[in-house]
């Protein structure tokens, strides 16, 4: 008789507190990050002794504990990042790490790292051809790979079918969701420094935007005029266009059950309060183990819906019935609505929707925006009943806002939370561990400074001292002439999406027979296309000049090792270093290098179509910046109304290594005019 594949239920932790509800609700494994090298730094996170001593409660408990290293490292992180790895190793024991950025392999390699390493989602591994290469060719290896959110029943089917042994999937199943694709948004660095691939993500896709025909400098002068003088148009109304709900796949859980290469089914919530962690669990437990029981589903549905959650959604998860995540018409704050702000600016109460008790935590306000401030109930409140508030002279935008149940600590869970509390034997600090990376030694090809102007579609126009370069698509043959074909360098998008990939084959093998040699790959997993080139078309494959474009995320000189390892020619590094970061790359770096200087960058990509903005036309923040939106094939481009410029610095960074310099040219709707500015994104910061 076939065993039952029993998925685990992989609960989120972000607090001593909300590790503890994981443990309480019967959680197959907690994944939770550190103090640094987080992508969800805004979470309290953990020291690595509290971390030893929630370990050893959870392993008595039968519960594996994932650690998650998954934000992007610069070359001055490496050592700190390996003493971290030396410290979990030998003394908080995880199951399993986490990560995105390809340095955490060399290190993990270094350090002797024992548990298994997990690709985060953040990785974007977004196509099956990819799972090929990563099962064949990653070393060291890699044992479970965290799938895209974006990905439907069938295509997360096709990715574990080109996996039969290994490595295993894990799935997104319940939490937030982002508009731009995990690991190819770059909003919030562009906008403020605070870099969403080092987790400190300030969320701008979840604020208010408008629309219309007249400049960005409009919005705030359209803000001060009072609704009740002037009629407002609907797309002139400010909005959360961005702003997903919640993924919520409840009932549709089972389909899961029949592809058993999905190892986990995955709660998101790092920032969520132990409340959230415990019901969500249970729900998905009940889902899991009692689905074909209407009345236990419809126990977890009620579970869910006192989660404290955003409003949920299918998502993309029914190819049939897709379900955009978008919905201007439905608030998107986190927590359970409970009412708004009523009274007077002496005197402000709500009337509760819901029942409150002593110790509830509420936001006044949605989260991210100006004027929210937090509340904590000090005793009971009836459904219906009033609860009077108390608010500070700065928060005189509260009155009439929204307020939402965020956290709540019910007796029974309170009970259970002391009870493991009193298991959990304390860990005396952890002595520093020295520790140094080991860089490869360099011999550096030397390289031609050149440099390459990208565009949409070859064009006639000629500029001095610039080659070629275009981006590809699979639904339409580059109108290049043939004698160019082997000169122009070939650009990849920076995610390729199941449906997609065999139009990409085939669109890859013929430039390959037209005798393209240059191409730019913009996700590590890209390479998984020219695997075997020379045995199938007969020529040697080191006439193949293949680079890790941008979009790959490089940040220091052991992911560029990876790159090496991998196959890569060179490496383009991330646009999101600063100054400082850039002009130390070359030293250890064993690939040529190469780097944007110029050009239209994206704030994100996204899979979401926008069906309440009109692509072509400026979008404004409240801020008075425009940005545009722009389909290009499966995926969706905002861009913002400035280049990023940093063509001052290129003979300081041809002096420090650099040989390669790269120019983006997007076409810019008659619509957008854009702004003069420096553009020169985090050069004089330090990427937080």
């Amino acid at each position: 008789m076939t065993k039952k594949h029993v998925p685990f239920i992989l609960a989120p932790a972000g607090n001593k507190a909300s590790f503890l509800a994981a443990l309480a609700a019967g959680a197959d494994a907690v994944y939770c990050g550190l103090k640094s090298f987080s992508a969800r730094m805004e979470a309290k996170n953990f020291s690595a002794e509290e971390l030893t001593s929630l370990t050893q409660l959870a392993h008595k408990k039968k519960t594996k504990v994932y650690v998650a290293l998954n934000s992007l490292m610069k070359t001055e992180d490496l050592d700190e990042a390996g003493k971290l790895l030396l410290r979990l190793n030998r003394r908080v024991k995880p199951d399993a790490l986490i990560i995105q950025d390809m340095s955490l392999l060399q290190l993990a390699e270094q350090t002797g790292f024992s548990g298994e390493i997990h690709l985060s989602t953040l990785a974007a591994v977004s196509f099956p051809r990819a799972m090929e290469l990563i099962q064949k060719n990653m070393r060291p290896g890699i044992d479970c790979v965290v799938l895209p959110r974006e990905l439907n029943i069938d295509e997360i089917k096709l990715m574990a079918q080109a996996c039969p042994e290994g490595p295993d999937l894990e799935v997104f199943v319940h939490g937030a969701l982002c508009y731009g694709v995990s690991g190819r948004c770059y909003w919030s660095s562009y906008l403020g420094g605070r870099s969403g691939l080092r987790g400190r993500c300030v969320q701008p896709c979840r604020r208010l935007y408008t629309q219309n025909d007249q400049s960005s400098s409009s919005f705030r002068e359209r803000k001060k005029v009072s609704p009740g003088k002037r009629e407002k148009k609907k797309e002139d109304q400010a909005q959360k266009f961005f702003s997903c709900q919640d993924l919520s796949l409840d009932v549709l859980i089972k389909v899961l059950l029949s592809v058993p290469r999905v190892r986990a089914w995955k709660i998101e919530g790092r920032k969520k309060g132990p409340h959230y962690v415990y019901y969500t669990v249970k729900a998905y437990q009940i889902l899991r183990d009692h689905g074909n029981d209407p009345q236990m589903k419809k126990t977890a549905l009620g579970l869910l819906s006192q989660a404290l959650g955003r409003p949920g959604t299918h998502y993309y998860f029914l190819p049939q019935r897709p379900q955009n995540p978008i919905d201007i018409k439905r608030q998107t704050g986190s927590g359970l609505f409970i009412g708004r702000v009523k009274g007077t600016k002496q005197n402000p109460y709500i009337n509760a929707r819901e029942e409150l008790l002593s110790g509830d935590v509420l936001r006044i306000g949605y989260e991210g925006e100006s004027g929210h401030s937090i509340h904590r109930v000090g005793k009971y409140v009836p459904k219906g009943g009033q609860l009077h508030l108390k608010f500070s002279s700065s928060k005189k935008g509260s009155y009439a806002a929204p307020v939402f149940l965020t956290d709540r600590r019910e007796k029974a869970l309170e009970e259970m939370l002391s009870e493991l509390e009193k298991e959990v034997i304390e860990t005396p600090q952890i002595a520093p561990l020295n520790f140094h990376a080991r860089f490869p030694r360099v011999s550096p090809k030397k390289l031609a400074t050149l440099e390459i102007r990208v565009r949409r579609e070859f064009g006639k126009e000629k500029f001095k001292g610039q080659t070629d370069g275009v981006w590809l698509s699979p639904n339409s043959n580059p109108r290049v002439p043939i004698s160019k074909f082997q000169s122009v360098w070939w650009w990849l998008p920076p995610v390729i999406w199941p449906e997609e990939e065999e139009k990409w084959k085939a669109m890859i093998a013929f430039v390959l027979e037209k005798g393209g040699q240059n191409f730019v790959l913009n996700s590590p997993w890209q390479m998984a296309f020219f695997s075997g080139f020379g045995q199938r078309h007969g020529k040697k494959k080191k006439n193949l000049n293949l680079w890790a474009g941008p979009f790959c995320n490089i940040t220091n000189v052991l992911a560029v090792r990876a790159m090496s390892l991998m196959g890569f020619s060179g490496v383009i590094v991330s646009p999101e270093l600063s100054g400082k970061d850039y002009l130390q790359l070359p030293k250890h770096s064993v690939l040529p290098l190469g780097i944007v200087i110029w050009g239209n960058w994206p704030l994100c990509v996204s899979r979401i179509p926008l069906e309440n903005l009109k692509t072509d036309r400026p979008f404004t923040s409240p801020k008075g910046e425009d940005a545009w939106i722009k389909e290009y094939d499966a995926n969706i481009w905002i861009y913002p109304n400035w280049k990023m410029d940093i063509k001052t610095q290129k003979n300081r960074l041809h002096k420090a290594g650099y040989s390669l310099f790269v120019h983006l040219v997007e076409p810019v709707p008659e619509t957008v005019k854009l702004k003069r500015r420096p553009g020169v994104w985090n050069w004089d910061l330090k990427l937080l």
